[in-house]
Order: C-alpha cells, then sequence, then structure tokens
C-alpha cells in the first residue's frame, strides 16, 4: 500500500545502521536516503530512534562469530552519515527486532507517537522483525523501501513485495520526505 499519509505524532526507527555494518556495499548505497530522512524527521521536531545491535539473544550458540574473533570496539556505533545528535533517541538491541527486550515502546508511548517510519538493515531481519512489532503494537507503519538494505537480494525483495504491504505503507524516501515538508499539524 502507497504512503497515505503523515501522522503529526510520527517518529522514524532506523535499524542497526552501524560503523560495524555500514562497510557492505549494499548498506552504503542507502545510508543518504536514511541520513536525508533522520535530517528531515529533525528539522521538524520529530522523533528520530537509532538502533544498534550489540550482541545476540542470550543463551542462543547456534549463530557464533566464526573464529570467536572480537569486533572492533566501535563497531556498534551508529553510523557518522546519519550525523547523531544529542536528542536522538538510541536503543541497543540484542534481538532481532528494535522492541524486543528493549524500552523502544515506552519510549515511543511517552512521546505520543502513532506512527513510525522504518529504515535500516537487514531488510528481511532487523526491519522486518522490527516492522512487526510495531505493526503489533498498533502503530501506523510506514517502510521507507530505499533507506533499507540485505546483503540477501532475494529476502530483501521478498520483504518488500510480500510481507512490508501486509504490514504497513511502502513508500520511498522521496515521498516520505514531500509528505512531511507538505504536512499540516
Amino acid at each position: 500500500m502507497p504512503l497515505s499519509t503523515i501522522d503529526p505524532a510520527c517518529a522514524l526507527i532506523v535499524v542497526d545502521l552501524q560503523k560495524g555494518l555500514a562497510a557492505h556495499p549494499e548498506v552504503k548505497e542507502i545510508l543518504g536516503n536514511a541520513a536525508a530522512l533522520a535530517a528531515e524527521f529533525r528539522a521538524r521536531e520529530l522523533p528520530v530512534v537509532l538502533v544498534t545491535v550489540d550482541g545476540g539473544a542470550p543463551g542462543r550458540t547456534d549463530q557464533q562469530r566464526p573464529g570467536g574473533a572480537p569486533r572492533p570496539a566501535d563497531w556498534a556505533e551508529v553510523a557518522p552519515e546519519l550525523d547523531r545528535q544529542p536528542g536522538d533517541l538510541h536503543v541497543t538491541k540484542q534481538r532481532w527486532g528494535a522492541f524486543t527486550g528493549t524500552d523502544l515502546h515506552r519510549l515511543l508511548q511517552d512521546r505520543g507517537v502513532t506512527q513510525t517510519v522504518l529504515a535500516g538493515v537487514a531488510t528481511s531481519i532487523g526491519v522486518e522483525s522490527t516492522a512487526r512489532s510495531a505493526h503489533e503494537h498498533g502503530y501506523h507503519v510506514v517502510l521507507a523501501t530505499d533507506a533499507m538494505a540485505d546483503l540477501d537480494p532475494e529476502a530483501h525483495r521478498h520483504s518488500i513485495e510480500r510481507i512490508f504491504p501486509r504490514l504497513g505503507e511502502t513508500a520511498a524516501t522521496a515521498d516520505i520526505l514531500a509528505a512531511l515538508r507538505t504536512r499540516n499539524d
């Protein structure tokens, strides 16, 4: 379903666009769109939530890092292209989705948020899991399809074409920016 409206109480959620993942060519391609969304949300004084992943679900041993090598110290830092600001909200997660095991829902509720715009990586994992939870929590979900990437092109396509239309509205960054710029509060 295409974008119909931007609610007055809308928040941007950027999933896992962090230094440790930003080096992938697929991720580099979408950082500019995610950064443009973040800048426009800030300009309109709408919440920007930067989500990073640091570790995995406790007790899970089936997806250990190959060779057990530690990650670089800055691996979980927000990608510099997003220009993190003091007013941005930051959530660190250990599961696929940004709602599970975090205070994201409370942070959004405290701000009266009714709509979420999602961007980030991986489309079929972090973004999709977060979109499913946002939908289940009753948020009006918008998915910025050109501000998300996946290392698996088929999984990316499947999420965008099959899953996301069932969870919310899909739109290009330019359409979301235009809607933000023309909305009446």
